[in-house]
């Protein structure tokens, strides 16, 4: 089965304050699939960033993708999702059980950081949902 790439960022404006996610689906071919940019209201810069790769794992399974390179900018999330960080604020341990839950449905799946450079699309999703919203 070819191997596809997600990128997703979330971000608020204060913290918290309003906030949007965005993510893109790549196939093996490096191919745009999906994306998505939604604004969330109000929540905390590390709430969005789980939520936005919520999303994203939510689009891949709909896109039937069964291998999964998940990239996020986010260093606290990718670490508690590769176990090498606990999961303290109650908030997050409930995102974090969701992200987890779902992603037992991928036969393979990484969590990896990247740079906020690496990471431009999904990061102007997100910016483009808040800016619309504000």
């Amino acid at each position: 089965m070819p191997t596809y790439k997600l990128f997703t960022d979330g971000g608020a404006r204060g913290n918290p304050g309003p906030a949007g996610i965005g993510g893109v689906l790549y196939n093996s071919k490096d191919e745009v699939v999906a994306d998505f940019s939604v604004y969330l209201g109000e929540t905390t810069n590390n709430q969005a960033e789980y939520k936005a790769l919520l999303k994203g794992l939510e689009l891949a399974l709909e896109n039937k993708v069964e291998d999964l390179e998940s990239f996020l900018d986010s260093e606290l999330v990718v670490k508690q999702l590769n176990r090498e960080y606990k999961v303290k604020n109650k908030d997050l341990a409930l995102l974090f059980v969701k992200a987890w839950n779902l992603s037992l449905s991928f036969r393979k799946i990484t969590f990896q950081h990247v740079y906020r450079e690496q990471n431009k699309a999904a990061d102007a999703l997100a910016n483009e949902a808040m800016d619309r919203a504000l």
